[in-house]
């Protein structure tokens, strides 16, 4: 007898999610059913696949392989605002398909809403070569507007012209954008991961350079900040203790999934970042996502911020049980730029294809010695 299907999809799984969270932060059915739309033609035909079958093709944004990523950018005082990350035309052939077919879609959704995409168009040959490497090629991100015109980033792989080349490449780019002193201003690192570019009409539009630390020793975080004005390094440790679950006083080694700092530029005259933003990846160093959400519900009033929406979102995008799984809050990241207030971000997993079991015992950062 062949097996049942759940009928099921890749489409409308994320699909339902992305609406679900759209009700959430308030967002007009219409818009929504608007962003689900083009979200869906975004993605391409894996968006019909069924989730029966496995992953149409690996992919970094998630670790079961959906090609979505949600996120709610908290800030005091004011509504969260969502995003959706994706992989446009996600699981087609090669690296090389994956990237024009990519990029197709980019200018698809940028002719939909007259974005410009005039920055990307700029450093495209440097990030998008004719036989890109690495683990992707593009990815984007649509930031979710009240009124129907999301604001919309790009982000790209510095080691798209091979990984000994990913300092050459960000530096290239970062100069034929105008921002000659950026790169000499970033903190050392084990890898360049992703050069962000916000596209359209942004109030301050940023270059983001996202840097990986592996084996970052708690104690040493306050050293990754390179923004003029940042956050002090107690005010780092604070939230990589409690986001990581590493009592106060006591130092620990980040030794699975690296921490992540990304350094924003906006001036291309200052020699100083005008943003920085420490990503934790808490499924790594956390036993289930119930014991995530109790930390990120102790940092989120620190910063002024009512928590119950996260738990919310959480009950949107899954009806599991938060100890039966961890991975569903995969980032918690504290952000700050210059001229507004510190804001917390969770990233949310889609889970479509599979949901990653708790981790074992002890499952926060390895003691320092």
């Amino acid at each position: 007898m062949a097996p049942a299907h759940s009928g099921r999809t890749v489409g409308s799984h994320t699909g339902r999610q992305l609406l679900s969270l759209c009700e959430l932060v308030g967002l007009d059915s219409g818009v929504s059913a608007g962003y689900a739309r083009a979200l869906t033609d975004a993605l391409g035909p894996v968006v019909r696949r069924s989730l029966d079958l496995p992953p149409a093709a690996p992919t970094f944004l998630s670790d079961d392989h959906t090609p979505v990523e949600f996120s709610l950018s908290f800030s005091p005082g004011a509504a969260p605002s969502l995003r959706v990350l994706f992989e446009p035309s996600s699981g087609f052939g090669t690296l090389a398909e994956s990237s024009r077919l990519g990029l197709r879609a980019l200018h698809g959704l940028a002719r939909r809403w007259g974005i410009s995409t005039e920055q990307l168009d700029l450093v495209q040959d440097l990030f998008l070569p004719d036989d890109p490497q690495g683990d992707f090629a593009l990815w984007i991100t649509l930031e979710l507007t009240p009124g129907g015109t999301p604001r919309m980033k790009a982000y790209l792989n510095p080691a798209a012209a091979g990984p000994d080349r990913a300092g050459a490449t960000v530096r290239e780019a970062l100069r034929r954008l105008g921002h000659h002193r950026a790169y000499d201003s970033l903190p050392p690192a084990d890898r360049l991961l992703l050069f962000a570019l916000d596209l359209g009409d942004w109030a301050a539009p940023r270059l983001k350079v996202y840097t990986a630390h592996h084996r970052l020793r708690a104690s040493a975080v306050g050293a990754l900040n390179r923004m003029a004005d940042g956050p002090a390094p107690a005010e780092a440790e604070a939230f990589l203790h409690t986001a990581a679950g590493l009592p106060a006083g006591r130092d620990g080694v980040f030794d699975r999934r690296p921490v992540l700092a990304c350094h924003s530029f906006t001036d291309p005259a200052a020699d100083r970042p005008s943003g920085f933003t420490l990503h934790v990846p808490v499924r790594d160093y956390a036993r289930d996502d119930h014991e995530v959400l109790g930390r990120a519900e102790r940092l989120l009033p620190r910063y002024g911020i009512l928590p119950d929406l996260l738990r919310d979102a959480l009950g949107a995008l899954t009806p599991r049980r938060l100890e039966d799984g961890v991975g569903l809050i995969a980032y918690l990241a504290m952000v700050h730029q210059q001229g507004h207030a510190p804001r917390l971000t969770a990233y949310l997993s889609s889970e479509a294809y599979r949901v990653r079991r708790p981790n074992g015992r002890p499952a926060g950062p390895r003691p320092a010695r």
